[in-house]
């Protein structure tokens, strides 16, 4: 099955860089909003001619989303009390059919999933985890919203209605739905966001809750408390169910107000009673994408703290390139590019944009700049080593042959190896195969065992390739032998 295609150049030469300027591993991840059809769907499918313009729609951003050579989709499947494929908890929102828990002839999120493997990207489920939404649009849901289905459960905070986190319950029903996605879908990640207390925490009404669970500790340290037994309760049974599903969240930014930033302001083990430093020293998270929307003190002094307090679990900065826009701060694209600089100096395994939009829309040339300088090449994603150090082995059988104007480039999976694999394939069109070169990756994520190439036929040039597989856990086999092919407009 040809689920990659790749056009080569002609006259295409390997350009030699600091191997520092291009890192062969790398999360490059981006959020995909889908409330309010703010990044996809933009249009409801109300018919089979519209429903295939919604998933073409999604196909093209994923599609310019590899050709930039990302590689992680957080795709917001959880929105605010409903979800966006067919559920037994939670009603479907209205953004895919144009109609409240109305489904748009298929499943957005299975499709999602599909998309993003052909395009050897992983998708994260993204949970807006206690918001359940505004009072006139739980209103609109009648019955089938959970502020009917399980009012005790549930909060009224400033015109918005919350889970209430110190209810033990509440637990029990974010999990139900994190079991529902992970035993239906082969989902790579649950991400979480909203796992804290609300703006103005201190009005939160929970006193009857904290009355009756608090059993005299005080307010902040019971209500992280409660934030902790979630997040502990969920990884626990995920890695339980399927282990190389990782867990992630993206709490605030500024985790609280270190010394070299006293007046941090707005913090999230302060203000909001969330402690993702306790998870990752607990080893409850495998990565965190905190939401660094800043810029200068707010932010560099951030990511040395993040980094430092790790756990050597993955801190991925979440950039908020949202910023580039006039009316949410008018940044510049030099804004971002230093922040990226700094975080790749400081050895940090990659980082997450907010919101897609921006990124594909090329504001202020900023897909350009991720596309033709920070990501230039493939980059694997790093091994989640503290889940698995299992290698699996090398691909063998490394098939090249010319099909008319194309080469197939073939391969079988390495014996003894039932789990699901990935592969990494490795070119030079000189002289021998450098798999530990970024300049090196023609294509990573592949699922196939083959890859067709476009060439010109005219051209004389040679080829070499040799190709990697990696597990779930993304260890990677050492490389296999090299295969060599020549093309030639002669006969041979």
């Amino acid at each position: 099955m040809r689920k990659f295609l790749f056009l080569f150049i002609s006259t295409l030469i390997l350009q030699h860089f600091y191997a520092a300027n291009y890192p062969k591993r790398e999360i490059r991840a981006v959020w995909l909003t889908t409330i309010y059809g703010i990044d996809w769907p933009k249009k409801p499918a109300t018919n089979e001619i519209t429903r295939k313009q919604q998933q073409d729609d999604l196909c093209r951003i994923l599609d310019r989303l590899r050709e930039a050579n990302f590689n992680t989709v957080f795709l917001q499947t959880r929105l605010r009390g409903d979800v966006i494929y067919p559920s037994s908890i939670e009603p479907m929102n209205r953004i895919f059919s144009g109609k409240f828990d109305v489904s748009p002839g298929y499943d957005p999120l299975a499709f999602a999933i599909e998309e993003c493997h052909k395009r050897g990207m992983e998708c994260h489920a993204w949970f807006v985890t206690y918001p359940v939404g505004l009072v006139r649009s739980v209103r609109s849901r009648g019955s089938k919203t959970i502020v009917k289905k399980r009012p005790e459960i549930c909060k009224l905070h400033n015109g918005e209605w919350y889970l209430d986190p110190g209810e033990p319950e509440t637990t029990d029903y974010i999990l139900s739905l994190v079991k529902e996605v992970v035993t239906k879908y082969d989902i790579d990640g649950i991400h979480f966001d909203y796992i804290r207390y609300p703006e103005n925490a201190e009005t939160f009404p929970d006193k009857d809750t904290y009355n009756k669970y608090g059993k005299q500790a005080g307010l902040a340290r019971w209500r992280r408390e409660n934030i902790n037994k979630a997040v502990f309760l969920i990884y626990d049974w995920v890695k339980q169910a399927k282990p190389w599903v990782q867990v992630s969240s993206s709490p605030l930014g500024k985790y609280d107000r270190i010394p070299r930033v006293p007046n941090a302001g707005w913090t999230a083990f302060e203000t909001v009673h969330q402690d993702p430093q306790h998870w990752l020293k607990k080893g409850k998270h495998d990565m965190i994408a905190p939401m660094m929307y800043y810029k200068n003190d707010n932010f560099y002094p951030f990511v040395d703290n993040w980094t430092e307090n790790c756990n050597g679990r993955f801190f991925i900065p979440g950039l908020g390139v949202y910023r580039l826009n006039q009316s949410d701060g008018n940044w510049s694209v030099q804004d971002i590019m230093q922040q990226i600089d700094y975080t790749r100096s400081q050895n940090v395994p990659g980082c997450a944009f907010f919101r897609g939009t921006q990124v594909l829309n090329n504001t202020k040339g900023l897909y350009e700049v991720l596309k033709g300088k920070y990501f230039k090449y493939p980059a694997l994603l790093p091994p989640l080593t503290w889940l698995s150090k299992e290698r699996p082995d090398a691909p063998q059988n490394i098939q090249v042959e010319r099909i008319g104007n194309e080469l197939k480039v073939s391969w079988t999976r390495p014996p003894k190896n039932n789990q699901p694999l990935s592969y990494t394939i490795y070119y030079s069109l000189s002289g021998s195969v450098n798999t530990r070169r970024a300049q090196s990756i023609l294509a990573t994520g592949v699922r196939d065992t083959e890859i067709y190439l476009t060439i010109d036929p005219g051209k004389e040039q040679e080829f070499s390739f040799r190709i990697t597989a990696s597990n779930r856990y993304h260890n990677e086999s050492k490389p296999s032998g090299e295969a060599y092919y020549y093309l030639s407009k002669y006969s041979k």
